[in-house]
């Protein structure tokens, strides 16, 4: 029988035992990484894209879009793939994203990560994907 001051040693090890079985995907096609000055527009076609991100801050305008999409930024950067990690998450899972960029980094894999309220994202170069995903794997998650 279990006591009660066995239960939350119980649950830390079922959330660690859920984070080494990440479930991961990689997105359909190619993205890009655009930069816009605060005072831009959103291009409205970004919003027709499957996948996309928009994140204002006071210096920068970060969206993250299909590379198909001509856009007129200050910078960009195309030639990512996406990796989703499939969920939802709960908020009170901890190390998810610390586990895949530590991975990834041990593999010489550079990431730009995007989260969502329910999951996150992370993009590598598409010339990395499939080494991204061997590390992903060997670090025990499960790519779909």
């Amino acid at each position: 029988m279990f006591s009660s001051k066995m239960i939350p040693c119980l649950l830390a090890q079922l959330k660690r035992y859920k984070m080494t079985r990440l479930k991961i995907k990689a997105l359909e096609g190619l993205y890009a990484i655009h930069r816009f000055s605060t005072a831009s527009e959103i291009p409205s076609q970004v919003y027709e894209s499957d996948f996309f991100s928009v994140t204002k801050i006071e210096d920068e305008i970060s969206v993250v879009c299909s590379e198909s999409l001509s856009l007129c930024s200050e910078k960009s950067e195309k030639g990512w793939a996406c990796l989703k990690v499939l969920g939802p998450l709960d908020f009170s899972l901890t190390g998810i994203l610390a586990k895949i960029a530590s991975s990834l980094a041990e593999s010489g894999i550079s990431i730009f990560a995007i989260s969502t309220y329910d999951t996150d994202y992370i993009l590598v170069r598409s010339e990395k994907l499939e080494l991204a995903k061997e590390a992903l794997a060997a670090s025990g998650c499960m790519i779909m």
